[in-house]
């Protein structure tokens, strides 16, 4: 017969609320021999009220469920053996410590006379002993309340060591409004009223605690961490509020390991391998104590000291791992969140005035003593003191799980003194109550709405509330230095206040030994001058740096985009700032413009020098052919040519801008001009020796020809003058060009204008290069309409060619481009039309005859 069946025959005559707890406890799969029922649990503190502190006589019982040991025994699968056949093992002194301060709490209430006046308050505690089925087995037997062998039934329990356990006793326990109220239970689905309404806690939610660890990870840079976490309710909740909080902050898990308490050697092993072969250099881990220890003795085996943990409220103020030497290189400098700390008055006293032999039945007290002293408590007296001693039970210096459970006390006593007043007879219906409740009968629901309400000032001073189930978040930050023994010792470096931060950084101990800050990263920050650039198929954490282009800058570490600079700024050389960018232009002190002013300076001295040997041999026939005056005023606008090149170099202003185009476009039609007159003359002078044609050259002598020049030229000066007088060039500024330069240049206003100018230019030319083409072959051993026509072929071809290279050059070169269509084109025309001449003049003058010329 199942164990379920036996209760059920044996209780059929209680209360329905006992068969419905017997029935959930079938759900969660406990399985015991009816003989184990009835004796004890685990090390429970007593079956009956006397077996602790003289009994349980008080008008009000509350419940207390504590894993005072955390090794439970080995059971089988279908029952529990007899009573002590396996006990539980490892004595926890924290634990025990809490509840003794449970005890404290009740004896200093029933002192008060202002809690619960007249109302004897008492516990009755049960060891858990880290099992789940063992919990729901104690609830049972304190909320059952048989007091032949179970004791009286208790309107709320104080327990739930773990988050798990916490969640099975509020849904078990729901159904009958039988509150709970945790001390260590900080999962945050806890939070839920709608999922636990009966249940509530005195440490903070692990949201808080989550949020703490991500801002420690945001405040040190740490953005490659690794994770260990219990595999349960506590440490996935946990590690999930983690990952929300870091979403988006630039922080990432290099990995998450979970680790089960009844396979912990594995997964120890698995999850040291793991933090052994990670790049990540800090270690976030949310376990139980016993959990860290195998994981830090398995990281001890191989030497794996250089990495900095981040411990959870669970194990960061563990004395059992600050003892323990094997771990001792591993564990120094651990960053923790711990539970907020504070003192007792009087709980020392009472800790160190403990003695077995006046508590004969305190089964645990004994346990204890016999590990204090290191023998079986019949070779000790039982007398023996703990008054003097400084040991982990006896410090009260931070009571951290210890003053938890000391404050559930108290908001139990609260609850139940509202419960149990009576109202005023003045006051309005529902207030604290609408009846009268005796401690013989409490009410649970009501009692449940009181907790809610509980709102009190504590023995320190504080003021304590609910906030729903939470209480306001509080934590201390803890640090594990190494002592000048070579010890371990916990410093206090810090608080957390709601969602305020308070650190001295500087106090800091790291695992490297130094006040240096240790650094976890997957990829090393991005310097200025380069941006972020996230690997394919790899975290937001893991990228590679790229340079900024030019034009656009980062001036922070670890950027993630470049910002493009003003437009009339520029990146400097390493793309960390904007600068204004430098105007530029066509100058005399560059290369090119020392080159092509040379250039053009060279061009007017040769056409200067032409000049003199035309002026001092200008009575020979080779100069006073086709028009002395002619040549003169031809090399003089060639001169000009050479001279205008010079004005488009040099900083643009608005009358240079004016005088550049005007200066260009007049002196190359006067050029021109020049040209197609001697050329026309050449044909008249040819035509006049046809008969019947001797009239011709009357309409070409010396004035019409310089007034046809002077005719030509005067288009040129009007086209300019209507050009420069509506639209003419100005300084502008190019922002467009993508440099580290502003080009400043002369912006043609209006391209119409620009195009006529260079337009009558090359009509003017292509006419005279048909005449000249034309007048080729004419009889002549000095024909100069040969030379006009080359001269004419190399102007046209460089100003054809000049279109298309102005238009793609940007900048300064098209200027550079426009000179040197200028320097070209007078050059062409200078050693065309007169190097022939000064050959003869200058060395070979026997030529310069006027029967040499005439080819007779």
């Amino acid at each position: 017969m199942s164990w379920v069946s036996l209760l059920l025959t044996a209780w059929s005559s209680r209360a329905p609320s006992l068969l419905l707890l017997v029935m959930v406890s079938r759900d969660v799969g406990l399985r015991v021999g009816l003989e184990g029922v009835q004796t004890s649990m685990c090390s429970r503190w007593g079956s009956r009220v006397e077996d602790f502190n003289q009994g349980q006589d008080g008008d009000v019982v509350i419940g207390g469920l504590f894993n005072l040991h955390y090794q439970p025994p080995v059971i089988d699968q279908e029952f529990i053996k007899p009573p002590f056949y396996n006990p539980c093992t490892g004595l926890q002194v924290e634990t025990l410590k809490a509840a003794y301060a449970m005890e404290f709490a009740v004896e200093e209430i029933n002192r008060n006379p202002l809690i619960l006046p007249g109302v004897k308050l008492n516990y009755r505690i049960l060891d858990c002993c880290a099992r789940h089925p063992w919990v729901l087995h104690g609830a049972f037997s304190l909320v059952g309340g048989e007091r032949e062998s179970w004791g009286p039934s208790v309107p709320l329990i104080i327990g739930g060591a773990s988050s798990t356990t916490a969640i099975i006793l509020s849904r078990t326990l729901a159904s009958l409004s039988v509150p709970v109220i945790s001390y260590l239970a900080s999962c945050p689905c806890l939070s839920d009223r709608h999922r636990f309404p009966n249940f509530f806690r005195t440490i903070p939610s692990d949201v808080y605690q989550a949020k703490t660890m991500a801002r420690l990870a945001i405040l040190f840079n740490w953005t490659w961490i690794g994770a260990v976490f219990a595999d349960n309710d506590y440490g996935r909740l946990a590690i999930q509020t983690f990952q929300e909080e870091i979403e988006g902050s630039g922080v990432c898990l290099a990995f998450s390991e979970a680790v089960s308490r009844e396979t912990i050697e594995e997964d120890a092993k698995r999850a040291a391998t793991t933090v052994q072969h990670s790049t990540a250099r800090v270690i976030l881990i949310f376990c139980w104590f016993t959990d860290v220890g195998e994981l830090f003795l398995e990281l001890a085996k191989r030497n794996v000291t250089d990495r900095q943990f981040l411990a959870s409220e669970a194990w960061s103020t563990s004395s059992d791992l600050l003892q323990d030497v094997a771990i001792l290189n591993v564990a120094s400098g651990v960053l923790g969140v711990a539970i907020r700390s504070a003192r007792i008055a009087g709980f020392k006293s009472f800790l160190q005035h403990l003695k077995p032999s006046d508590r004969p039945g305190d089964l645990l007290l004994r346990e204890f003593w016999e590990k204090e002293f290191g023998s079986p408590l019949p070779l000790c007296s039982g007398s023996e003191t703990l008054e003097g001693v400084e040991n982990v039970f006896t410090d009260t210096t931070h009571l951290r799980a210890t003053y938890n459970a000391y404050l559930a006390v108290y908001a139990a006593a609260h609850a139940l003194h509202k419960h149990l007043t009576c109202p005023d007879e003045d006051s309005p219906p529902g207030n604290n109550g609408s009846t009268c409740s005796s401690p013989l009968i409490i009410k649970r629901k009501e009692l449940l709405e009181h907790l809610n309400r509980v709102n009190f000032t504590t023995p320190n001073g504080e003021e304590f509330f609910f906030q729903g189930a939470d209480i306001p978040a509080a934590y201390d930050l803890v640090n594990w230095k190494t002592s000048p023994d070579g010890s371990l010792k916990l410093v206090l470096i810090g608080r957390v206040d709601g969602l305020e931060l308070h650190l001295n950084q500087t106090s800091i101990q790291w695992t490297t030994g130094s006040n240096q800050v240790p650094i976890s990263v997957c990829s090393k920050s991005c310097p200025p001058g380069t941006r972020r650039a996230n690997r394919k198929g790899e975290p937001v954490c893991c990228f590679d740096c790229i340079p900024c282009t030019d034009g656009e800058v980062s001036n922070e570490t670890g950027s993630h985009q470049c910002r493009r600079c003003p437009v009339e700024f520029w990146s400097n050389p390493g793309n960390t700032a904007c600068i204004p960018r430098k105007v530029d232009f066509l100058s005399f002190n560059e290369t090119m413009g020392i080159i092509l002013t040379a250039a053009a300076v060279s061009g007017a001295a040769v056409t200067t020098a032409v000049f003199a040997v035309f002026l001092r041999f200008r009575n020979t026939p080779v100069v006073r052919a086709n028009n002395s005056e002619l040549s003169f005023l031809l090399l003089l606008s060639l001169k000009l040519c050479f001279l205008c090149a010079l004005v488009f170099i040099g900083r643009p202003s608005v009358w240079s801008c004016r005088l550049q185009q005007a200066a260009f476009g007049i002196s190359f039609v006067l050029c021109v001009s020049c040209l197609q007159v001697k050329t026309i003359v050449v044909l008249a002078a040819f035509r006049s020796a046809r008969p019947g044609a001797g009239s011709l050259m009357k309409w070409f002598g010396p004035g019409q020809q310089r007034g046809s020049v002077c005719f030509f030229t005067s288009i040129q000066v009007i086209i300019c003058t209507i050009w420069l007088s509506l639209s003419p060039p100005v300084p502008y500024r190019d922002l467009g060009f993508q440099g580290s330069k502003v080009n400043l240049e002369c912006a043609m206003s209006s391209v119409v204008g620009f195009a006529v100018v260079l337009g009558y230019i090359g009509f003017l030319a292509c006419l005279c290069l048909l005449l000249a083409f034309l007048a080729r072959k004419l009889p002549d051993n000095f024909n100069e309409a040969k030379f006009i026509t080359f001269s004419m072929l190399i102007f046209c071809a460089v100003w054809v060619a000049f279109v298309p290279a102005y238009i793609s050059s940007p900048g300064k070169y098209s200027v550079a481009v426009e000179i040197f269509a200028i320097l070209a084109s007078s050059y062409g025309l200078l050693l065309c039309i007169f190097v022939p001449k000064c050959f003869i003049i200058l060395l070979r003058p026997e030529r310069n005859t006027k029967k040499q010329l005439m080819g007779r």
